[in-house]
């Protein structure tokens, strides 16, 4: 069977040697794991990665080893808020060497790799104009954002409503994946354990929620949004935000927006994925591993789990992201006919 994974993760290293040699932040610093540092301000560091994340062979040969044929979906993950920190000009030329690069490897792996590019939301002009870039000179297939633009912007800002008329135009989808910009002073402590269990899952809720009580989802019907990590805390509190957003006065219940949007299977726990399916539907979401943060072990034992029927299986492992994502297959030259 040939699937699709959704939530896929490799950097390319050529932006995190670019940043090495800066002296102004953003900064990149070997970390001793085969990754990087990314300093944004005096102290304060944005990835943990290791070296298995720029092993793109490694990678895909890993995923390829669990009895099926997987083809995957790049996207940015944590660090895509760095684009946005960074001064406007930096993060626009850091967003471009890592959309080329990303390009790169779709055409060098077509078929089987299709990834979504990054631009610096500190800038709606320049965000604009490399969302046309990488739409329709690149040919990738969305666009991540991050959470926040640096210590007090936000995703739901006006000046981004432009941004978010073009995404819709283009038809291209939204990458929603929790950053580390936001909620870590309010989770730290616990070597980590705080965050990573708690402060990614709000972190992506929120961002996740903004773009409905702003009215951004409204204003755009079209607007295709993936939220990550079975969208984190949202299924589970829907209720509760029906309850409590009348303030925001919109035209029709908080949930109804929250279940156009479209998620992965992201999350350790049968449990968790099945409430994901019955919220936002099984035409809606999409099997993801998040490799390497996880594994696609666990993932499609998870799964296994929730107790699929064969047909809503295909949909989740395969159809639904080709269809949602628009995962083309490559055109193939004509054979030459024979004098």
């Amino acid at each position: 069977m040939r699937i699709v994974d959704s939530h896929f993760h490799w950097w390319p290293r050529s932006v995190f040697t670019e940043m090495q040699k800066r002296t102004t932040f953003p900064i990149a610093e070997p970390n001793g794991k085969g990754g990087y540092k990314v300093f944004v301000s005096e102290g304060v560091n944005r990835t943990g990665a290791w070296a298995e994340w720029f092993d793109l062979d490694g990678l895909m040969a890993h995923e390829n080893k669990q009895g099926f044929e997987t083809d995957v979906v790049c996207s940015t993950g944590p660090i895509s808020s760095v684009f946005s920190e960074a001064p406007p000009a930096v993060g626009h030329a850091l967003s471009q060497i890592w959309n080329d690069e990303m390009a790169a490897m779709q055409r060098k792996h077509a078929g089987h790799l299709w990834a979504s590019g990054i631009v610096t939301l500190a800038d709606p002009k320049l965000a604009i104009d490399e969302l046309e870039r990488m739409h329709n000179k690149l040919g990738l297939i969305g666009v991540n954002i991050p959470g926040s633009i640096g210590k007090t912007g936000r995703i739901d800002s006006p000046e981004l409503e432009a941004f978010y008329d073009k995404v819709e135009e283009l038809g291209t989808t939204l990458f929603m994946h929790p950053t580390d910009a936001a909620f870590s002073d309010v989770c730290d402590g616990y070597d980590g354990a705080l965050y990573a269990s708690l402060g990614r899952a709000i972190d992506v809720s929120v961002s996740a929620y903004r773009m409905v009580l702003s009215g951004i989802m409204e204003r755009h019907p079209n607007l295709k949004i993936f939220v990550s990590h079975t969208g984190g805390a949202l299924p589970y509190q829907a209720g509760r935000m029906d309850k409590n957003s009348g303030a925001a006065k919109l035209p029709k219940p908080p949930s109804t927006y929250l279940k156009r949007m479209f998620t992965d299977t992201v999350n350790p726990h049968a449990l968790g994925v099945k409430l994901a399916l019955d919220f936002y539907g099984v035409d809606h979401v999409m099997w993801g591993d998040d490799y390497p943060c996880w594994n696609p072990e666990h993932s499609l034992k998870v799964l296994a789990e929730c107790g699929l029927n064969e047909a809503d299986r295909e949909k989740v492992m395969n159809s639904n992201a080709r269809r949602i994502l628009g995962l083309k297959e490559p055109v193939k030259a004509k054979e030459p006919v024979a004098a």
